[in-house]
């Protein structure tokens, strides 16, 4: 049983929303935690994880874009762990959600992680996933990490064709039969960006509109 009172949760959002206001992310803002924050939730609750504790690290799993930008999350662990300290949260249960957070990732995640990283996961790869994602927000992330367009496109492919193709981009079996036709179409389309950048007339009209 979880040892993560509501009233620490609140106190975390509390933290971390204040954090995002003042730093004003477009990508990785609190419009971004809240949706982990709640999907990570609905998807702790069909696995049968520990709900608080997924729903903490979910508060905190994108805090090392408030440190430095265009990092990995492991950037975040000094800032993650003095937040869950304030909250007031114990050395284990801190070590554990900084922990569950690298573990999470998606650039190194795989099959057989926890059942709390899976579902934090699951909630991070599908925002990644929603076909609004590259029509409204992919600017949005271009600008908030000082990136190119092939950079993202690499990033993309790269980081999620392998799990995707070996069947665990979603590890629940409900997530992967909503959303697994979005992924696909999602990636695809990345991988078409990647290529479309190859050609020199692409690469002129974008040099002239962007």
């Amino acid at each position: 049983m979880s040892t993560i009172s509501t009233a620490a949760i609140a106190f975390v959002a509390n933290r971390v929303h204040a954090l995002c206001l003042r730093d004003s992310l477009p990508f990785h803002g609190w419009h971004h935690v809240s949706f982990v924050r709640d999907k990570s939730v609905e998807f702790s609750r069909l696995n049968g994880s520990d709900t608080a504790v997924v729903e903490t690290a979910a508060l905190v799993h994108d805090v090392n874009y408030l440190v430095r930008r265009n990092s990995v999350a492991a950037a975040g662990s000094d800032l993650r762990r003095t937040i869950l300290t304030e909250a007031g949260l114990r050395h284990g249960l801190i070590d554990r959600i900084d922990a569950l957070v690298d573990e999470a990732e998606m650039r190194t995640r795989h099959r057989g992680i926890s059942l709390e990283a899976q579902a934090l996961s699951d909630a991070d790869t599908l925002f990644k996933a929603l076909p609004v994602t590259p029509v409204v927000l992919a600017h949005k992330y271009l600008a908030e990490n000082g990136v190119s367009l092939r950079e993202l496109a690499d990033k993309i492919v790269g980081e999620q064709r392998d799990a995707h193709d070996e069947g665990f981009y979603f590890y629940s079996p409900a997530a992967a039969a909503a959303y697994s036709r979005w992924a696909t179409a999602n990636l695809e389309l990345w991988a078409c960006i990647r290529e479309s950048l190859d050609d020199p007339t692409v690469e002129r009209l974008l040099s002239a509109v962007v």
